[in-house]
């Protein structure tokens, strides 16, 4: 049996009660989650652009609705990501969309998120130590997007097998000038959902893929994995749930950037009210992947006019945001706000440094990278060294050890970040944290549901609906659907 036919095996026959407690109490809160996220990116002016070409969020064509959703809850890094990937845009926004046309309840819907999850993060993770990390990893949608779609129609596992080898046939490969410098973000996962819809559609007439489209020598992990991980995909089935790796966005921001703008917010509590001209310097001390990303972004950042693409990876930005705010929110990526002198001056005195030590936490934590570096071991050498030189190669090596986790129950994302203001009036001021808020870890493990409700309530969500949110599983097909109208209200 292949792989993709192993897995579809398992995921087309997952019932609510196959899935521990803890599991579908996350899945809970990643929908609640991704709706704040789709309803903030459905107030921005590009969400609004992107409804006026495809149509509202809610639609007589639960395809399109699919896209529309996947598309707005995207492009903000607002979404959620686990190891590995950032799933919630296609494993939460195509069930959503399905649950609410085909009439399911609340458990069949939380069943079809995990089922997505776990099918689209393993997937990634048998290509994450390859050339597209994170957002530009868009394969992920095409695996949630299948399999959110097929496991709400209860489709059985050769169309699930064939739907996802036709997905898989031309998988997406974004350019970066178009994903830093232009709109094009908006069809992140706007794109690969639509393909997975039409592979969907495809393999219900009796088209067929290949089912050994993952691991064969002409096939998708041989173009788009430098470190082949074929055994992440069937890992554990059933004991090792991805969807345990969960960590959630508070706010917009690429790696690493939510853990500076906690310190930040945390210092200008400490500080009080800051003007720029008070500040002269702000050092922030990040892990290599927080340095990876800003590099990328920061030859296209050119003050107010900086493409969304680039801004929400660049971190002086947000940072001095929330010094002088305190905060971070969707509405400081577009004007008036977008346009104040002050933060831009303050952001140019931000400065960031390599951290060894938060690259080595980093690399010790399961996601972003650290489980597929033990997994892969030995033979990870090569693309740590092209990812960050031989130094920082020895170290991650040393961080992952060898012994793979058995199940994610105390996994943890490390993405950490220490900042330091330096005053003009000679005070100096710290702030340092590991885990970001709402990261993978303890702290989210135990308070998940208070931080989502937090979130959606933050983004214009009712109460109601976000204390509904703690009884999904037990909703039937009427209550379901009014709660998700009342959701995207």
């Amino acid at each position: 049996m292949s792989i993709l036919k192993e897995l579809c095996h398992w995921a087309a026959w997952l019932e609510p009660e196959d899935i521990p407690a803890p599991v579908l109490s996350l899945a809970g809160s990643q929908l609640l989650s991704q709706l704040a996220s789709i309803r903030a990116g459905a107030d921005h002016p590009l969400g609004r652009r992107l409804t006026e070409a495809f149509g509202p969020p809610l639609q007589n064509d639960p395809r399109t609705s699919a896209c529309v959703i996947a598309g707005l809850g995207s492009w903000l890094n607002l979404d959620d990501t686990a190891y590995a990937g950032h799933l919630s845009n296609s494993t939460v926004s195509v069930p959503l969309a399905y649950a609410y046309a085909r009439r399911l309840d609340g458990a069949g819907l939380l069943t079809a998120v995990i089922a997505a999850n776990e099918c689209a993060a393993r997937i990634t993770a048998a290509a994450t130590l390859g050339p597209l990390r994170g957002h530009s990893a868009v394969h992920t949608h095409l695996a949630g997007a299948v399999c959110g779609r097929l496991r709400c129609e209860g489709a059985d596992a050769a169309v699930w097998s064939s739907a996802l080898g036709l997905a898989f046939a031309m998988p997406n490969w974004p350019l970066m000038r178009a994903f830093l410098a232009s709109d094009a973000r908006l069809f992140n996962t706007f794109t690969p959902v639509r393909t997975a819809m039409d592979s969907c559609d495809a393999a219900r007439a009796g088209l067929r893929g290949a089912t050994d489209i993952l691991e064969h020598p002409d096939g998708f992990l041989d173009r788009f994995s430098s470190v082949p991980l074929p055994d992440a995909v069937n890992a554990g089935l059933g004991r090792r749930w991805h969807t345990e790796t969960l960590s959630f966005k508070m706010r917009p921001g690429g790696p690493g950037v939510d853990a500076a703008v906690d310190c930040a917010a945390a210092l200008r509590r400490d500080l009080g009210p800051l003007r720029a001209e008070d500040v002269e310097e702000v050092v922030v001390e990040v892990s290599l992947y927080t340095l990876f990303a800003g590099k990328k972004a920061a030859s296209y950042i050119v003050g107010p006019g900086s493409p969304l693409g680039a801004l929400v990876l660049h971190t002086p930005y947000p940072v001095a945001t929330a010094l002088l705010t305190g905060g971070l929110t969707v509405n400081d990526f577009a004007a008036p706000l977008l346009s104040e002198r002050a933060r831009w001056d303050l952001a140019e005195r931000v400065r960031l440094v390599h951290d060894p030590e938060m690259t080595r936490a980093l690399f010790a934590s399961e996601a972003p990278f650290g489980e597929a570096v033990r997994q892969a071991g030995d033979a990870a050498g090569a693309w740590l060294r092209d990812f960050a030189g031989d130094d920082v190669a020895r170290l991650a090596r040393e961080a992952a050890g060898d012994a793979t986790s058995p199940d994610f129950t105390s996994s943890a994302k490390a993405t950490g970040a220490r900042v330091t203001v330096r005053m003009t009036d000679g005070r100096t001021a710290t702030r340092q944290r590991m885990i970001p808020l709402a990261a993978a870890g303890p702290h989210t493990r135990a308070h998940h549901a208070e931080l989502m409700r937090e979130k959606f309530l933050g983004f214009g969500g009712a109460p109601d609906v976000a204390d509904a949110a703690t009884r999904l599983e037990t909703m039937d097909a009427d209550e379901l659907h009014d709660w998700i109208e009342a959701a995207l209200r």
